[in-house]
């Protein structure tokens, strides 16, 4: 029994480990990009520059480039606006990391409890049954 239990709780840590690895990357990964728009910000002459490149406009029908072409004409005032406001929700993403990372925790922590409770249960001996 203890080989299982050790065996579970093993599980158990490497899970939280590899959920902590995730958080830290993911958090990592969205501070640079946050801190990245900034250079992105009020340049929509690039923004609207972007086009369809000549080797995929040659196999698409012109209405569905023209169609391509003005959905990303009309994408451009909400892309910068998307752009200018991402600086200013970096606070609340540190929080938002460590809140969903805190909750993925516990439920791990639980997850480990409950299969050791079932092991528990199994090496008993005694027969599972919900009447007493």
């Amino acid at each position: 029994m203890i080989v299982f239990m050790a065996l579970n709780w093993a599980v158990a840590a490497l899970l939280l480990a590899l959920w902590s690895l995730a958080a830290w990357s993911f958090h990592a990964a969205a501070t640079w990009a946050v801190s990245s728009t900034g250079a992105l910000a009020g340049t929509p002459a690039t923004l609207g520059g972007w086009s369809v490149p000549d080797w995929l406009a040659v196999w698409l029908s012109p209405e569905l480039t023209q169609m391509v072409t003005s959905l990303q004409s009309s994408l451009v005032p909400l892309i910068e606006a998307a752009l200018q406001q991402m600086p200013s929700l970096a606070g609340g993403l540190s929080t938002l990391v460590w809140v969903a990372w805190a909750v993925g925790a516990v439920l791990i922590v639980l997850l480990g409890l409950a299969s050791s409770a079932v092991i528990v249960l199994l090496r008993s001996g005694k027969p599972l049954s919900w009447k007493r």
